[in-house]
């Protein structure tokens, strides 16, 4: 089994974690786009156009699912990955967990790029799924990049100013960007209010990693033994991690894991 996931950079790194979890056999496909990065600030046709460039790289090494491990990419250019490959290669998107974190009542924050916060986007899945729920939209200018960088003093920064915009009545918190899940426990100290009962993180890894397994109808083996191979493509040539990646537990554990494959 071979499953490939996609992002300019390395927001991929908490699904493609989620996956080796619940498939430890199956070979892995990172297909980055250290060239175009970051998408966020281009266009939607421009950014459709490099996703695309970067789907078909990670579709020549013929996995048997391609995982859009961007919530950016999965609003804008989902749709022609879809036309693209499936159906012979199934595309899953990333979409931010509102659903179950309004199941659980609120307030609920979520925690966004200031691109996708507002957006109309955003707001038909608050308007589907958290109808009659209290649901606060938070913008987080410069945590992508603060994150993609591993710029701790960014990073923290970043944070801070988005725990300041967030209400200290939240109960709830999603984190509606791939990246953001590399520094959850972060934002979880940020937000978290010491006479408060402990906040709830909703990310979409492990939601979008079980689906990509239902849609090629493998099973959940979290013991499978076997192959746990790792190619990395940037904007289409093989090499390796970013730098950067290492500086997250989900990147070395990619990298241990793979490496002892």
């Amino acid at each position: 089994m071979k499953i490939a996931l996609m992002d300019s950079g390395i927001g991929l790194l908490p699904a493609a974690v989620a996956v080796r979890r619940l498939r430890p056999d199956a070979d892995l496909v990172l297909s980055l786009d250290p060239d175009g990065m970051p998408w966020g600030p281009r266009t939607p046709d421009d950014l459709t156009r490099r996703a695309l460039a970067v789907a078909e790289a990670a579709a020549a090494q013929r996995p048997d699912a391609l995982i859009v491990g961007c919530n950016t990419a999965s609003v804008h250019a989902l749709t022609a990955l879809r036309a693209l490959l499936e159906p012979g290669l199934p595309v899953i998107g990333t979409v931010p967990a509102i659903k179950p974190a309004a199941a659980g009542g609120g307030p609920v924050a979520i925690w966004a790029t200031p691109a996708t916060t507002g957006s109309p986007y955003q707001r038909g899945l608050i308007r589907e799924f958290a109808d009659g729920v209290e649901v606060i939209e938070v913008p987080c200018p410069g945590l992508a990049d603060a994150v993609e960088k591993a710029d701790d003093a960014a990073i923290d920064a970043a944070v801070a100013a988005a725990a300041a915009r967030t209400p200290a009545e939240v109960t709830t918190l999603v984190l509606g960007c791939t990246h953001y899940e590399l520094v959850a426990e972060r934002i979880r100290a940020a937000v978290q209010q010491p006479d408060r009962p402990p906040l709830v993180l909703h990310g979409s890894a492990g939601a979008v990693a079980a689906q990509a397994l239902r849609r090629i109808g493998a099973d959940v083996a979290p013991q499978a033994t076997g192959s746990a191979g790792m190619t990395v493509l940037l904007s289409g040539r093989q090499g390796v991690l970013p730098a950067a990646a290492l500086a997250y537990a989900e990147g070395n554990l990619l990298q241990a894991v793979s490496t002892a494959g």
